[in-house]
């Protein structure tokens, strides 16, 4: 399991090494939100181009933003490895935005908020390396796990087989051990976790944890 922590509950006065305490994990989930899309708002591209200096972890871009194809080249260029955006919030056309994404040399990630149905993007997923499962509303931390997200991770992991598909599913919100074994028992691949990880005083076996659900 690919464990991928959100830093939104770090210590970001003492940010270099809250992301160092976790370097054991092979991916770095960020949390970009507008106050738009979602309530709240975090931060832009210029984070990830400050822990870029602190992290060799892929970088996995979450845009919680209106019209996020504005920003995929901001991003790009900034150092992010895989970009997911929502499908209710693009402007252009989905298979616009996977084209551009796919043109400035990152991964390509599609998510829904909850209340979405997930068979929406089946026309999309021969074209994608990733899709993200919300079990939570987007925009805030620390809320319970939604199990309807379990259904859509069932149903990821089925049309992927049926199709010969390789993308992953990656599931974030309210994720500790039990409920990453529950994502993983489903199909996920990829687990994003915040306060679980950045509320205990040793990451690394958090992450461990994690990774062997």
């Amino acid at each position: 399991m690919i464990v991928a922590p959100s830093f939104l509950t770090a210590d970001f006065s003492q940010l270099e090494s809250e992301i160092k305490s976790i370097a054991s994990s092979p991916w770095l989930h960020f949390d970009v939100m507008d106050g738009v899309f979602v309530t709240n708002k975090t931060y832009d591209h210029t984070m990830v181009e400050q822990i870029s200096k602190w992290s060799s972890q892929v970088f996995d871009v979450h845009l919680m933003v209106m019209e996020p194809e504005l920003v995929f080249q901001a991003y790009a260029d900034a150092g992010a490895d895989l970009i997911t955006f929502h499908f209710e919030a693009v402007k252009c056309s989905v298979f616009d935005a996977i084209k551009v994404l796919k043109q400035l040399g990152v991964r390509v990630g599609i998510s829904v908020k909850p209340d979405t149905m997930i068979q929406l993007l089946e026309p999309f997923l021969p074209y994608i390396d990733l899709v993200l499962v919300m079990s939570v509303e987007p925009g805030k931390g620390g809320q319970a796990f939604l199990p309807q997200a379990i259904e859509k991770i069932k149903w990821l992991d089925e049309k992927r087989i049926e199709l010969h598909l390789q993308y992953l599913i990656e599931v974030d919100g309210g994720i500790n051990v039990q409920t990453g074994k529950l994502a993983k028992d489903a199909g996920a691949d990829v687990l994003v976790a915040g306060s679980y990880i950045f509320n205990r005083k040793d990451r690394h076996q958090a992450i461990q944890e994690l990774e062997h659900v």
